[in-house]
């Protein structure tokens, strides 16, 4: 049996231009995709096949890595379920003129093994954790499962209750919480999925969805902002339905909270097969973005008021967010002081 050493896997990237969002810097979509891509890494070779995305727990970007920087991500199974694998990485700037490294965000993302049916697998492999270190990761994986298990039941059950059923080929509105008539900001976009957008078989690969998912709600924000916006956190995030080629992606954002010169927004995303007019929950994704004024630095987001009971609603949930999001971060940026992947050897 491996240890949790034993399977990491390392991506390098280095960050073009082509790779930014606000001038300068990387995309946050484009983080998220890479971040997919080396945990998806990681989980299939542990599961010897195929692996899905199943969740995200929070990512917190601290900062972002520049263009001309080089981005590193390590990988590594922490645990492992009957037919799931919990995948933590940490990801690292490293400027290439100085050789600093600096730890920019770090994440856990939950795979789940399936078959060429996409249906769930058994995981035949087991971690064996060595030493302190080791049985703390896997003590803190089991306590992140309990949480999702509690998330997973509650957000499964709103899911239900908003899920549009039809037969028309107009998908009509669903009712949900992005999707109140009194969302005063809101923003969709629709695009095809195609099959380059899928890692094997039909499926769509997350790392594509969450790079959408990630431009729908910056787009949003800077309309509201009047400026460039920088991602500066997702909170957990489960998929409720598979994505497949073919089919269509709606995604619906909407303005949550506003604060001095952060804002958060939720993203829903619906899947349809438009030849049935079969319209599908897939997730929901809330997510902060900072307000940067020329100097890429933050500036005062423009103030809003929530008027409505539904804005209201909206916003006292992402102001628990927020308070929960900055005693995690403040934990985390204590956690990883002087990190660096050249000192896991």
């Amino acid at each position: 049996m491996p240890t949790i050493a034993e399977t990491t896997v390392e991506k390098i990237e280095m960050v073009f231009p082509e790779h930014a969002g606000a001038p300068g810097q990387i995309h946050g979509g484009r983080m998220m995709e890479w971040i997919t891509e080396a945990g998806t890494m990681a989980a299939a070779r542990v599961a010897r096949g195929q692996v899905v995305l199943g969740a995200m727990d929070d990512i917190d970007f601290l900062h972002p890595v520049k263009v001309g920087e080089i981005a590193i991500l390590r990988a590594q199974v922490e645990y492992i379920g009957r037919s799931s694998l919990e995948v933590g990485v940490r990801v690292w700037a490293e400027n290439v003129s100085t050789g600093a490294r600096s730890v920019t965000l770090n994440s856990h993302l939950v795979f789940v093994s399936v078959g060429d049916d996409i249906r769930p697998r058994p995981v035949r492999e087991r971690i064996e954790p060595r030493g302190a270190t080791e049985l703390a990761l896997v003590e803190a994986a089991r306590q992140r499962r309990e949480q999702r298990l509690a998330r997973w039941t509650k957000r499964r059950a709103q899911s239900q209750d908003a899920e549009p059923r039809t037969t028309s080929n107009r998908p009509p509105t669903a009712q949900g919480e992005l999707e109140a008539p009194d969302t005063t900001w809101r923003f969709e976009s629709v695009r095809p999925v195609l099959p380059e957008d899928a890692l094997f078989g039909t499926t769509m690969f997350a790392g594509k969805l969450l790079m959408a998912l990630d431009e729908a709600g910056g787009i949003l924000s800077m309309r509201y902002c009047r400026g460039l916006v920088m991602t500066a956190c997702l909170d957990a995030m489960d998929f409720y339905a598979p994505i497949s080629t073919h089919e269509v992606v709606t995604f619906k954002a909407g303005l949550n909270y506003v604060g001095t010169s952060s804002l958060e927004v939720g993203v829903k995303v619906l899947t349809e097969k438009p030849w049935t007019g079969e319209v599908r929950h897939a997730c929901t994704a809330f997510l902060t973005y900072v307000h940067l004024g020329p100097d890429l630095r933050p500036r005062p987001c423009p103030p809003f008021t929530p008027e409505t009971p539904g804005e209201r609603r909206r916003w006292e949930a992402a102001r628990e967010r927020r308070e929960l999001r900055l005693a995690r971060v403040k934990r985390l940026k204590a956690a990883l002081a002087g990190d660096s992947p050249a000192e896991k050897g």
